[in-house]
């Protein structure tokens, strides 16, 4: 699959919302960058959830998307629209 491109790459990073993302990996297949990986999210980070979505967290074995390459983004956008929870926002890294 070819991304689309995009006057917005280099300027735009992606950011997941923690407290939505379920992890179910469906950013990870969509990206042509390899931008984003699925890990269960460490115990000191849990506490800054919310207690609902702690709650959720556990239920869904912590996992959760991480941006690990940034810089490779290209601002397409398919993480976006992919992402069932509405997770993953595109954002100046300013």
């Amino acid at each position: 699959m070819t991304a689309p491109a995009c006057k917005e790459a280099g300027r735009l990073r992606p950011r997941v919302d923690l407290a939505k993302c379920e992890g179910k990996s469906d950013c990870v297949r969509v990206c042509p960058y390899d931008v984003f990986v699925v890990d269960v999210l460490p115990v000191e980070q849990r506490a800054s959830l919310s207690f609902f979505a702690r709650l959720k967290s556990f239920a869904h074995g912590h996992k959760k998307a991480f941006v690990v390459k940034p810089d490779d983004c290209h601002a397409c956008g398919l993480c976006v629209q992919a992402c069932p929870e509405k997770a993953i926002t595109l954002r100046s890294p300013r």
